[in-house]
């Protein structure tokens, strides 16, 4: 090492300090695995979750502490003072949490006032907090590709935004939670711009891969329904094709380390879309077909779109230098693995 490079001894004043992570709403598939990562990255993590003492909830997280320190508070995205503990002296703050409720009949006060409530809470906290050098926001590619724009072939990055007069005007089905997305993460930029907060997204598409919580996640339930056989979440995942434009799909884990890349990279800023796989659901249940000829799964959707309307470029988190670990094979042949270990799959 070179005492007179500045950069390198400050690189090695900054590795032999433990950087402290805040990852809010631990409990669920992105924000368990993301705190499995952080902790094997040398991280102390902070967490919290609604209800500590619910065994099921918060069993795999307990498990957790054998990889290092870890502590687990109690907060709640509707109580701006929960989120002062858990925050305090903690370098990165990532937001994970978001209330999700597709069978709301009240979406307006069942996800969107709860989740621009939520955001604006923690960004409180995070700017009362003087250790909190960036806060990193898990957004949804749901905030991004509802449009009625026609045509195929469409690309879309991180300037476009989905259409929040569409959503509540014309309700399309489960408009409430790209909504409640959209609306959220522009809070959050808007607040982050006012209090000077350094602020990144990152906006993922549908999530597969193994879980550590112990039921299976909505999402990887939707990814994998095709295969399951799953007649209302085909036709969920049909929905998703009309309403979102296309079936973009990546793995969980790489979704937490371009959570990690971002955070720690210095130069980035801004919003990244993640998404390492666009196609349509006949596209896909053909790959599926040729893949695992063992099971079922349905080829012939009559006059449904074949072709995406748009795909949702990662161009910008690539160019900063991340790359994707899986690519479709591996993402369904680990799912698989999965669900047939939870016993759901012969």
């Amino acid at each position: 090492m070179n005492p007179r490079n500045p950069q390198v001894s400050t690189m090695a004043t900054q590795l032999s300090q433990k950087k402290t992570a805040c990852v809010i709403g631990g409990s669920g598939f992105v924000a368990s695995l993301l705190v499995k990562l952080l902790l094997e990255k040398g991280y102390a993590v902070n967490t919290t979750v609604r209800d500590p003492d619910n065994q099921k909830k918060t069993s795999h997280l307990q498990a957790l502490k054998d990889l290092g320190d870890l502590k687990i508070f109690r907060a709640d995205l509707t109580n701006e003072e929960s989120f002062n503990a858990p925050i305090t002296g903690c370098d990165l703050v990532f937001h994970v949490a978001t209330p999700v409720n597709f069978a709301s009949q009240d979406p307006e006060n069942d996800m969107i006032k709860p989740a621009i409530q939520g955001v604006q809470n923690v960004l409180k906290a995070c700017a009362k907090v003087k250790t909190v050098r960036r806060v990193i926001l898990t957004s949804s590619a749901a905030t991004v590709t509802i449009n009625k724009l026609q045509g195929t072939g469409l690309v879309m990055d991180e300037k476009n935004w989905s259409d929040t007069e569409f959503l509540s005007s014309e309700k399309p089905p489960t408009w409430g939670y790209p909504l409640s997305k959209t609306l959220a993460e522009k809070a959050a930029w808007k607040f982050s711009e006012e209090n000077n907060i350094d602020l990144i997204s990152v906006v993922p598409t549908l999530m597969a891969g193994p879980s550590l919580t112990s039921d299976v996640p909505s999402s990887v339930n939707l990814a994998t329904s095709l295969i399951t056989g799953d007649e209302f979440l085909i036709n969920g995942l049909k929905g998703m094709q009309i309403l979102s434009g296309s079936i973009s799909i990546t793995h969980v884990e790489d979704v937490c380390r371009a959570h990690i890349f971002l955070a720690e990279k210095e130069s980035s800023s801004g919003r990244y879309l993640c998404s390492c796989v666009n196609t349509s659901v006949p596209e896909l249940a053909k790959f599926l077909k040729n893949r695992y000829p063992q099971y079922e799964i349905p080829t012939e959707f009559g006059d449904f779109p074949s072709k995406a309307k748009l795909i949702i470029s990662s161009e910008k988190l690539i160019s900063e230098g991340f790359s994707f670990k899986y690519g479709i094979e591996e993402i369904y042949d680990q799912t698989v693995e999965y669900l047939k270990a939870k016993g759901l799959l012969n």
